[in-house]
């Protein structure tokens, strides 16, 4: 799980081109978006967008969960992990 995280942070930092931010400036378990990182609805996109084509998973725009899941690393890799099973 630790290696999936660490490719989800690469993927958070080059998709958004995040040039002063490394994977160990993102905390797990930290939010995201808003007061956390500070990511905003189009990083969600661009994000939802990098996360589908590096791990070929999907993101439903009508669902719900949407926002579960990207709350933090955590809780990415979980959807991430649990979607690839």
């Amino acid at each position: 799980m630790d290696e999936l995280k660490q490719q989800i942070k690469e993927v958070i930092i080059s998709s958004l081109q995040l040039e002063d931010v490394t994977p160990e400036d993102i905390v797990d378990s930290e939010p995201l978006f808003g007061a956390g990182l500070g990511l905003d609805s189009i990083d969600a996109l661009e994000l939802g967008v990098a996360l589908k084509k590096k791990f070929n998973i999907k993101f439903s725009a009508e669902s719900s969960d949407n926002k579960k899941h990207f709350a933090s690393v955590d809780a990415l890799a979980e959807y991430i992990s649990a979607s690839q099973a």
